[in-house]
């Protein structure tokens, strides 16, 4: 194959707005089939190279090869230019004609690529192709505007999110990130009590969410009824009706001391909430004329005193109804504080352990939460110096695609923090092995991706679609990353790269039961009577 180019390893020989093919002369294939360094770095999906055309550079990406009648085909997609300078800059101005030169790319010429973003001091990982070379991130927009991380289960996800978070805190002493610990990976206790922690002892501080104590009196109206009143009953309209006038009426009443004449029905101070009970049990008990007529409300609130009761006589929910340190106003404060790593001891990464809290009052918490992290920075004056993140572990369970009422306000409260947290210094960060189950609102607002391996069809389809246009073809590897190993896209990153996270140093608690070992050696017997009281009371 002729070839006018001396320095090309091949030319374009077919072209359009999305695709590109390239074919590799046949002394270069020879020299390919003695040289695996030259296979790997050229021919592999996912390996970057350069378009040489009428004074451009394009970076392209190979996401496909093959070979065809003795010769070696490679599907290129643009990725983007190339100054003069080695700067790099998305989309493309100039396509290629056909013939134009296909050059290999070194590490010098990413180095060069990555060099503007060095002085941030944030490296995440170390590029696949070249392990020498750092893959750098800008952590404005990385975190400002909102990060995924995506993968199945097993690709590491809770290995790639400890060490981006450490890595964060190690190049930013004074970040300031709250984690919703689902699983207890973050911090977890031996058989001796003893804390362990996926980050050094100066970095986090570890909450249990029944510890941190957010009481009852800090949801808002609508997070009362989700919490309190079923919407299939009959009578809901009603109870919400009459709720709504208790509510506010009590806080009111409870909090005359503060001289606030702006107090609302969302206004976030204590009430007695038996006192609230005490209103529904008498009106929907109330008889007039010595018995002889009923209240207009008489025994339409009796779906809602069974819930209420049950709820509240129910130990694990203690914390939320019966608190014992979050029984006046002024409580919000340390409540803020522990809550923001202001507390004592200050830490920059708060990490609320949702692990105990039942599943159904999970949400509420989480709503909660999330509530929290934006109000905080809303009424910040300094919030442009303060800037939080919120880092949602397992987010599909807790903010999901479909429209479900147990998950309604957590949903509305994370979704206004995807729409509106950047105003307010509040990002976010959603970590799923199920984006499909994701609510896409908040998927769609993220403009960073840091996915792991991914082999359902389905979540690759969908992810490919949340990528911006002309990175969407990257989604082909995702099946073929290793454990630990991601494609990371997004404004944070100079250019669409693959990348092994950092190994983590201390790692989560998410390694595999180790299943050879245990059922080799494991114990011949267990004590079930220890495993039965540990149920009972809630204690794992």
């Amino acid at each position: 194959m002729a070839h006018s180019d001396p320095d090309s390893i091949g030319r374009i020989t077919d072209a359009s707005a999305h695709h590109m093919i390239a074919t590799l002369p046949e002394d270069y294939q020879a020299r390919l089939g003695s040289s695996a360094a030259g296979d790997v770095s050229v021919t592999h999906s996912g390996a970057n190279l350069l378009v040489k055309s009428r004074g451009s550079q394009l970076l392209v990406r190979v996401i496909r090869s093959w070979n065809e009648n003795g010769e070696i085909k490679l599907q290129l997609v643009p990725v983007g230019e190339l100054g003069d300078d080695g700067s790099f800059t998305r989309g493309v101005s100039l396509f290629p004609a056909l013939g134009a030169g296909v050059h290999q790319v070194d590490s010098a010429s990413l180095q060069t690529m990555f060099d503007s973003f060095r002085r941030f001091g944030l490296s995440l990982g170390k590029h696949s192709e070249f392990q020498d070379l750092d893959v750098y991130f800008d952590p404005t927009p990385l975190f400002s505007r909102h990060l995924a991380i995506l993968g199945q289960s097993g690709a590491g996800k809770s290995w790639s999110v400890t060490s981006i978070l450490q890595q964060t805190v190690r190049a930013m002493p004074r970040a300031h990130m709250v984690v919703l610990d689902i699983h207890g990976e973050y911090g977890w206790r031996d058989e001796n009590g003893e804390l362990h922690s996926a980050f050094p002892e100066n970095m986090a501080r570890h909450v249990d969410a029944r510890a941190l104590e957010i009481p009852y009196w800090l949801l808002t109206f609508s997070e009362m009824i989700d919490l309190l009143i079923d919407r299939t009953d009959p009578n809901a309209s009603l109870q919400m009706a009459f709720m709504r006038e208790v509510l506010f009426t009590l806080r009111k009443k409870s909090n005359t001391d503060l001289g606030i004449d702006s107090l609302s029905v969302d206004s976030p101070v204590y009430f007695n909430i038996k006192e609230m009970y005490l209103q529904f049990k008498k009106a929907n008990e109330q008889q007039m004329d010595f018995g002889k007529s009923r209240g207009p409300l008489f025994g339409a609130f009796d779906e809602f005193m069974v819930r209420f009761q049950a709820m509240y006589n129910d130990s694990r929910y203690a914390f939320l109804f019966k608190p014992k340190k979050r029984t006046e106003s002024s409580q919000l404060e340390s409540l803020l504080r522990d809550f923001v790593g202001l507390g004592e001891p200050k830490r920059p990464i708060s990490v609320i352990d949702l692990s105990f809290v039942p599943h159904d009052v999970r949400p509420t918490i989480t709503a909660q939460i999330a509530r929290l992290a934006f109000e905080f920075n809303y009424w910040n004056p300094k919030r442009h110096e303060f800037p939080l993140v919120l880092v949602c572990e397992e987010a599909h369970q807790y903010i999901p695609r479909d429209t479900e009422q147990q998950h309604a306000a957590t949903r509305r409260e994370v979704e206004r923090i995807a729409k509106e947290g950047r105003k307010y210094g509040v990002g976010l960060c959603v970590v799923s092995q199920r984006p499909l189950e994701l609510s896409e609102t908040v998927l769609a607002q993220c403009s960073n991706f840091i996915c792991l391996r991914i082999s359902n069809p389905d979540d690759q389809d969908y992810i490919r679609r949340l990528m911006p246009e002309g990175e969407q073809d990257l989604t082909e590897t995702l099946a073929s990353l290793r454990r630990g190993e991601a494609l990371a896209v997004g404004e944070s990153i100079p250019l669409p790269t693959r990348m092994r996270i950092h190994r983590p140093d201390p790692p989560p608690a998410s390694q595999d039961a180790p299943v050879n070992e245990a059922w080799r050696n494991g114990p011949e017997d267990l004590d079930i009577a220890d495993i039965v009281q540990r149920w009972w009371r809630q204690k794992r």
